[in-house]
């Protein structure tokens, strides 16, 4: 186990180093000066000159790559060519408020849908079964935005009992913080559990026609508790994958959410980069988005052993 977790960590670092690469690569190959964007069209060659020496722009790319590196190793991210703020402690802020939409979304989304998904494939042969497939199948097909837009009209302008927008910091008054996370955390988690849900009911149903599910009956348990016993486990392996998936998609598609209800997670912080053309946000912004999905992947891969034994494999 310790050897497996080893080789996962290997790639981890491995694919993590690629991945940084690769977004420093594409975004300097993008047409645009920064220097330009930052001091106007009308600024002279000698400040735009002077600007590229202090930002190190007009250094080799591989320099630049080092000292970027350099700095994300000792968490650093730099500092906005826009607005010369330093990013390490924006893009820290931004996204724990991102984790913690997205972390009660897909915790709603789960406590949604294990328990209606499993229902589902009991009872795929009667109306209940019809009843919560159907459902499911409605909820995919229903953007996030939507729901949002959704919520807002409803719950917070018709009826009032929540805030349409806005954020508080949990440390500053829990009791507004929560009236601030439940609506886009609930914008996120309802699609979610419509998908896990229908990944939930396969997966069940197809346990459910395996060879030990019977032979657990023929012993003497009920058709819940075999499934229970022996069942579930051998049905999550499916279901953390589709929830890894899922998980990583809700981290790149809260940016949509975090617009509908003006909350200042990581996604509106890269939006308004994007805007600026501000160069060094942007690419440490997505250089931690895909830090996140990575380790999401890694976490998903230690899972699969947990679960199901036979998949450890000896790194070689």
């Amino acid at each position: 186990m310790k050897r497996q977790v080893g080789w996962l960590a290997g790639q981890l670092v491995a694919t993590l180093a690629l991945a940084s690469a690769l977004v420093f690569v594409v975004l300097r190959v993008l047409p645009g000066d920064s220097a330009v964007v930052a001091l106007g069209v009308n600024a002279t060659p000698q400040a735009l000159a002077q600007w590229r020496a202090q930002h190190g722009t007009d250094r080799p790319l591989i320099a630049q790559y080092g000292s970027w590196m350099g700095g994300l190793l000792r968490g650093d991210f730099g500092t906005s060519f826009v607005t010369g703020r330093a990013l390490t402690p924006l893009i820290l802020d931004r996204v724990q408020v991102t984790l913690i939409i997205v972390g009660l979304g897909m915790l709603l989304a789960l406590v949604v849908a294990v328990p209606l998904g499993t229902l589902a494939a009991v009872t795929h042969r009667s109306a209940w079964g019809t009843v919560i497939a159907g459902a499911s199948q409605v909820g995919v097909a229903i953007p996030n935005f939507l729901v949002g837009v959704l919520l807002v009209s409803l719950v917070a302008v018709h009826l009032g009992w929540l805030p349409a927008g806005g954020w508080t910091p949990p440390a500053t008054n829990p009791a507004d913080f929560w009236r601030h996370v439940i609506l886009p955390s609930v914008a996120l988690g309802t699609v979610q559990a419509a998908i896990i849900t229908r990944y939930v009911r396969s997966a069940v149903l197809e346990v459910m026609r395996e060879d030990f599910l019977r032979t657990a009956r023929a012993a003497g348990r009920t058709r819940a508790g075999a499934l229970v016993r022996h069942g579930l486990r051998n049905a999550g392996v499916p279901v953390v994958t589709v929830v890894g998936v899922q998980l990583a998609a809700m981290l790149i598609g809260a940016v949509v959410v975090e617009r509908v209800f003006v909350v200042p997670g990581l996604g509106s912080l890269l939006v308004d980069a994007v805007q600026q053309r501000d160069l060094q946000a942007v690419q440490s912004i997505v250089v931690v988005l895909v830090a996140l999905v990575v380790v999401i992947n890694f976490v998903v891969d230690l899972l699969y052993t947990v679960l199901d034994p036979r998949l450890r494999v000896v790194a070689r």
